[in-house]
């Protein structure tokens, strides 16, 4: 520990000896305010392009010159910048509230009578925060009266009123009013408002879909609804410039909003303690409604509106032997404002044997800001690949491989799923194969799933029961464990002479005795890691002074993906929906390098981030973290977020691999799903990800997926991340596990079984509670009849090694 952190340590025991604070509340609070350069001008440009402009009667925005906009609720000050919980947990520089915006904006003027009376209130009336899992869903708000209101209403010309909830780890979000659903507080102050206001506009300030039925309550009288979710520490600033017409909103829903909960098709299989049975199978989001109801939709998938129009015109079409390539012009053919806009390419697949979806997302584009009467040209390319379906029961005559069947397969373009039109047809004459892989992970227990089938050439739900586990698994572990070499002792190597190539790494690994080598598979047992900048995560690699000696650096994580969890000072980011409504790959990674630039400053090496998992179900807590119903959509955005972290020399790790769909009884409910699902919505993010940006780390999720733990799924971490995938980077587990034995291998439980199945490091590496020493489960069986090898061992501190050399943490290690 450097001699800085322990004045700061120091210091912060005896603050907090006098005030009753915690140590880490005493460290956060006197650290210096300190803002990274250019983090505020790109984290407000990426708030305000995430925003979804939903309804905008009669140009209700952009608000003219010299507006006076009277603020209602008292999110005006009491502003959602992130969600709660670990990904959100952020000691931000400051924060800038939405009033704070509106007066910091030229153009714009506030009402300060009212807003002088709402900070009054919110002064008498404290927030209570909670704490951990028990956060407030939504805050109180001042009451109105008709008085109040017509008084604001004479003395400015729009009322803006801020709709605000709460997201966060560790719960779920609610069903019921003040969460999903207004309250009835809210419902009285938006009928009080339009009953005196000519013009009103509504800001939603939430983490995760909502009911967004009331919208048509107030059809006529509310003339603007703009989701600007939560916007990081920039939030005021970046709403202030979509209202004023600064920036013209381009944000697009990475999700279907619904009529009601009931019509998502995971409603009837959320929320269960022990297990939650995905019916709805591939059938998630906007596949569900294009295909089976689309009169339940209120706003679709890729829905955004602008404040300028934009034409979009099909140019070609070109065919090569590995993809389809489809250029369009996107021209502004409005008349006063500049913008961008996302064209969307959608497949339409037949529906086969397999049952397919009416759309799938192939691909999409955003152009540059386009000024009036502006165009460009777009290209998107869409690899014949994404013609293919998982087949998980043979039924096309391949089992356990991706099958392009007979027929003829549609593509459409447009700028959301439901608008787009047909442009383009390609017919496969026969059923192909197109990769042979392996049953993984397949379900355990009978259920039955939701299969499209043609009925008059409608597309139709019926449903059909999943294809059971047939693999041996304990003989496909067997079969391919690992050889080990022979320990030697010490050689006097370090692990530079690995680096540079005069030792090989297999050398280097036969010095490490047991010890070392049930070290180097876990953290530094707690968060807060004495090795590393206070406030982190965790610290694993050389944990021990032995394996210090050898070269071996200790290598230190924090919690995102909001930006970077410790005690000093660091940017607060807009939430990870809010970055995947851009739909700009090049924003996202360009926020992100910031961030990892941010990382080598503050001394820390892995980001946990980014968040992929699939919005399920708009009711999961963690959304906020997480980017979207689609998996392409996801995986794309995410790959991005990787690039820009790691092309600072730091190192990304997305999270949770897999199926961490819901956070009730998150650390045991089990995800029972097929394996197509499971292929095609649940994995391909993580697939596209690290295909596309090779993450240094993965985290594997809490949660069972098919009656395994994700910290104990061999198929997962073996026969796809590093078999299917070749993935060669690290792969730990989220901070502390279940312990369990092996049905495979009955004499190995927790720590064994969790490097068997190639899962290398337990985080943060010991219990939540008691002495800091290895708790004997991974050496127990060592040398026993199926208990394990020297070979895995050896295997999971190579890799760990690996990783080692290409992190921050070695180059820092070595100035020393």
């Amino acid at each position: 520990m450097s001699v800085l952190n322990k004045i700061v340590q120091g210091a912060t025991k005896l603050v907090s000896k006098f005030t009753g604070l915690s140590q880490e509340e005493s460290a956060r609070n006197a650290a210096e305010k300190t803002v990274t350069p250019g983090m505020p001008e790109l984290l407000r440009r990426a708030a305000a392009e995430g925003a979804v402009l939903l309804k905008n009667e009669n140009a209700t925005l952009p608000l003219a010159n010299g507006t006076t906009v009277s603020l209602f609720g008292r999110g005006q000050t009491e502003w959602f910048y992130t969600g709660y919980g670990s990904g959100g947990d952020v000691n931000k520089p400051y924060a800038v509230s939405l009033l704070e915006g509106l007066r910091n904006c030229p153009t714009l003027s506030v009402n300060e009578s009212l807003a002088s009376i709402y900070t009054a209130w919110g002064e008498k009336n404290p927030i209570d925060h909670g704490f951990w899992g028990h956060w407030p869903r939504y805050y109180l708000d001042m009451p109105l009266n008709s008085t109040l209101v017509r008084t604001a209403a004479t003395a400015s010309d729009c009322a803006v009123v801020t709709i605000g909830r709460s997201s966060g780890e560790d719960r779920e979000n609610a069903l019921e009013k003040g969460s999903y659903y207004l309250t009835d507080a809210e419902r009285e102050m938006l009928t009080l408002i339009t009953e005196h206001f000519q013009k009103t506009v509504v800001l939603l300030n939430i983490g995760s879909m909502m009911d967004l039925s009331w919208v048509d309550d107030y059809d006529g009288k509310i003339g603007a609804v703009l989701l600007v979710w939560q916007g990081g520490m920039e939030s005021g600033n970046a709403v202030a410039d979509l209202l004023s017409g600064a920036v013209t909103p381009c944000g697009k829903l990475t999700d279907t909003a619904a009529k009601t909960y009931e019509s998502y098709p995971s409603a009837v299989d959320f929320g269960k303690k022990d297990y939650n049975f995905y019916t709805e199978d591939i059938y998630v989001g906007y596949r569900w409604f294009e295909t089976f109801a689309k009169a339940d939709v209120i706003y679709p998938f890729g829905f955004g509106l602008s404040y300028t129009d934009f034409s979009v015109t099909f140019l070609t079409a070109e065919e090569s032997e590995s993809a389809f390539q489809f250029t369009c012009a996107v021209k502004n053919i409005g008349t006063q404002y500049s913008g961008k806009e996302t064209v969307q390419i959608y497949l339409q697949k037949p529906c086969g044997r397999l049952g397919n979806p009416a759309r799938v997302l192939a691909g999409f584009a955003k152009t540059k800001i386009l000024a009036p009467n502006a165009s460009e040209e777009l290209q998107i390319t869409v690899p014949k690949t994404a013609l293919a379906s998982y087949d998980d029961s043979g039924v096309t005559g391949f089992r356990s491989a991706y099958v392009t069947e007979v027929g003829t397969y549609r593509f459409y373009l447009g700028t959301d799923v439901r608008g787009a039109e047909e442009i383009y047809a390609y017919t496969c004459p026969e059923t192909v194969l197109t990769e042979q892989l392996s049953e993984v992970a397949a379900p355990l227990v009978p259920f039955s799933v939701i299969k499209a089938e043609e009925n008059g050439g409608v597309r139709v739900p019926k449903k059909q029961e999943v294809s059971l586990a047939q693999t041996n698994l304990q003989k496909r572990i067997t079969e391919n464990l690992p050889q080990g070499t022979p320990m030697t002792g010490d050689k006097g190597y370090k692990l530079s002479d690995v680096q540079n190539g005069t030792v090989s790494i297999e050398d280097f690994t036969a010095q490490l005795n047991l010890t070392e080598l049930e070290a180097i598979s876990r953290g530094d047992y707690t968060m807060n890691s004495k090795l590393g900048v206070a406030g982190n995560a965790g610290a694993f690699g050389g944990v021990l002074e032995s394996l210090r000696q050898k070269g071996v650096p200790p290598v230190i994580t924090t919690d995102g993906p909001s930006g970077i969890r410790l005690w000093s000072c660091c940017s607060l980011m807009p939430i990870g929906t809010l970055l995947a409504c851009t739909f700009d790959e090049a924003l996202v990674e360009e926020v992100f390098a910031a961030i990892g630039a941010e990382m080598l400053e503050k001394g820390t090496d892995v980001l946990l981030a980014p968040g992929i998992n699939i919005h399920r179900n708009p009711l999961c807590g963690r959304n906020f973290e997480y980017y979207s119903e689609d998996p392409l959509l996801t995986g794309k955005i995410a790959a991005a977020a990787v690039r820009g972290i790691q092309k600072n020399g730091v190192s990304a790790c997305p999270k949770h691999f897999a199926c961490n769909n819901q956070e009730f009884n998150r650390n045991q409910n089990d995800s029972r799903l097929s394996e197509r699902a499971l292929r095609e919505i649940y994995l391909k993010g993580f697939e596209i990800c690290i295909k596309e940006s090779n993450p240094h780390t993965i985290m594997t999720s809490y949660n069972k997926i098919n009656s395994v733990h994700g910290h104990y799924q061999y198929d997962l971490c073996t026969t796809v991340l590093r078999g299917e995938w070749k993935y060669d980077g690290l792969v730990i587990t989220d901070w502390w596990m279940r312990s369990q034995k092996s049905p495979e291998f009955p004499n190995l439980k927790d720590n064994a079984y969790r490097v068997r199945a190639q899962v290398d490091v337990l985080m943060p590496g010991g219990k939540r509670t008691g002495k800091k020493k290895p708790d004997g489960t991974l050496l127990a069986t060592y040398g026993k009849p199926d208990g394990i090898t020297l070979g895995e061992l050896q295997r999971t501190a190579q890799n760990v090694l690996r990783f080692c050399m290409r992190s921050s943490a070695m180059k820092r290690f070595q100035k020393k």
